[in-house]
């Protein structure tokens, strides 16, 4: 679990300051080579309103990581038509890096929730987890917490930290992966946090990166006005 690439998707909308405290934490707990930021197009799961475009996110996203070597920017789910689905993003990623797994980030809510995925124990097959908790969330173990998708197919390690997974393969039979527990501080500041102080006119200093923060904020994708003028449209 080491040397690897991992994948960060998510809408970003926009990045801020505690996704790339987390990036960060996560590249060195798993001394990793590299961790690509993915912007969802249409995210499957998620309703967010405002939600900017999605080439604007995915220029913020690239201004905000501009400054880090270890971490790039990835716009093959923009260039997908449909729902972002999760698997279709695995599968472009199962060809550039084989025989390497990548690594893919997720929330503890989100993983939670991983049954109701487009394709779940493909995902599964593709990809080695890694799902991430912070406080308030104190769960340490996936010992007494695992979703019904794993019933039968999982094996506990590390004092229940880390998952052994045995799901169906095709062509080439039965294929293991891992999922990983980890704990990180990160910041606590939300995208929804930071859309509702804009919506208000509220500052956003320290939130977001200083290198889009202007960018941000004068865009007016998230104030009121803004979401006045789309509603007539």
């Amino acid at each position: 679990m080491s040397d690897g690439v991992a994948l960060f998707g998510g809408t970003f909308n926009p990045i801020h300051a505690g996704h790339l405290r987390a990036a960060e934490e996560v590249l060195k707990a798993l001394k990793l080579r590299q961790i690509i930021f993915i912007p969802s197009a249409i995210p499957p799961h998620k309703s967010e309103a405002p939600l900017a475009p999605a080439e604007q996110r995915l220029a913020w996203i690239k201004k905000a990581t501009a400054e880090y070597p270890c971490f790039s920017v990835n716009s093959l789910e923009l260039e997908r038509e449909g729902p972002s689905y999760t698997v279709d993003t695995l599968l472009a990623f199962q060809r550039k890096l084989a025989p390497e797994r990548p690594i893919f980030l997720l929330g503890w809510d989100a993983f939670c929730h991983l049954g109701t995925w487009h394709k779940p124990e493909q995902v599964l097959e593709l990809a080695d987890l890694v799902v991430l908790t912070r406080p308030p969330c104190d769960v340490l173990s996936f010992e007494g917490n695992l979703p019904p998708l794993f019933s039968g197919r999982a094996t506990l390690e590390d004092e229940g930290r880390l998952l052994r997974t045995t799901f169906d393969s095709e062509p080439k039979g039965r294929a293991s992966g891992w999922v990983r527990l980890l704990p990180i501080q990160a910041l606590e500041v939300s995208a929804s946090e930071i859309r509702e102080r804009l919506r208000k006119g509220g500052s956003v200093r320290y939130l977001l990166p200083d290198s889009i923060r202007r960018d941000v904020v004068e865009s007016g994708f998230y104030s009121d006005a803004n979401r006045d003028e789309s509603s007539t449209q």
